[in-house]
């Protein structure tokens, strides 16, 4: 399998993910460069975190028209892997590959801090993780809010769309313990199909034992291991 990290002007988590992918996970991995349609025979391609484009506009509004999208799109309607973290997954709602959209967080604040998430239903980046085990992962956004109408809020739920809910350290999953106001306490969600995944926590961020965490890692072996 092969990597592709997609780099946008702004995107500030690309060198994190990429070394986590080739480093740490001993994986083939490409550079995209935003301006390029190439996808250089990646099998899994990744939109990192960072401010593409400034985010002016809104977060992701502009980078959904980078020529590279357009291979990225078809990519995925293919049924080809793509996850989006953090302003990655912005882009991926913006361009309407994944449902709903984030919002500014409830607080009107940038917030950076390791939190708890816990799996919620079943995918690549989920199988390979004990349902019971509460993962410690950073975040650092200023709109992370996860919102949907609540028509499709119903379909994802039923569909068992939602992959990762912010909880407390025991996974108790309620109001106190999400930190920017998302709906249902989301923190990472997929398609019906189950090959496009966005979530807002970094998990690449927390893959080094330099780090002194290690629970990102849990995540990027289950792909690894799911599409073997």
């Amino acid at each position: 399998m092969k990597f592709g990290v997609v780099v946008f002007p702004g995107s500030n988590c690309d060198q994190d993910m990429f070394y986590t992918l080739k480093k740490t996970l001993d994986q083939r991995v490409e550079y995209l460069w935003h301006k390029e349609n190439n996808l250089k025979n990646c099998d899994f391609i990744v939109l990192p975190g960072g401010f593409s484009y400034g985010d002016y506009l809104r977060s992701g509004a502009i980078a959904k028209f980078s020529p590279i999208m357009k291979s990225v799109i078809e990519h995925a309607e293919n049924g080809g892997y793509v996850l989006g973290i953090c302003n990655g997954f912005q882009i991926l709602c913006e361009s309407k590959l994944l449902p709903g959209t984030l919002l500014r967080n409830i607080n009107q604040k940038f917030i950076c801090k390791n939190l708890y998430v816990k799996t919620s239903n079943s995918c690549l980046l989920t199988n390979h993780i004990n349902s019971k085990k509460t993962l410690q992962i950073p975040i650092a956004h200023a709109e992370g809010r996860f919102y949907a109408d609540p028509s499709t809020i119903g379909s994802i739920t039923t569909n068992k769309q939602i992959i990762f809910k912010y909880c407390n350290e025991n996974g108790d999953v309620n109001t106190e313990h999400n930190p920017n106001g998302s709906l249902k306490n989301i923190a990472g969600i997929c398609n019906k199909e189950r090959n496009i995944f966005g979530m807002m926590p970094h998990p690449e961020r927390a893959c080094d034992q330099n780090l002194n965490n290690l629970d990102g890692k849990l995540i990027f072996e289950s792909i690894i291991k799911s599409i073997k």
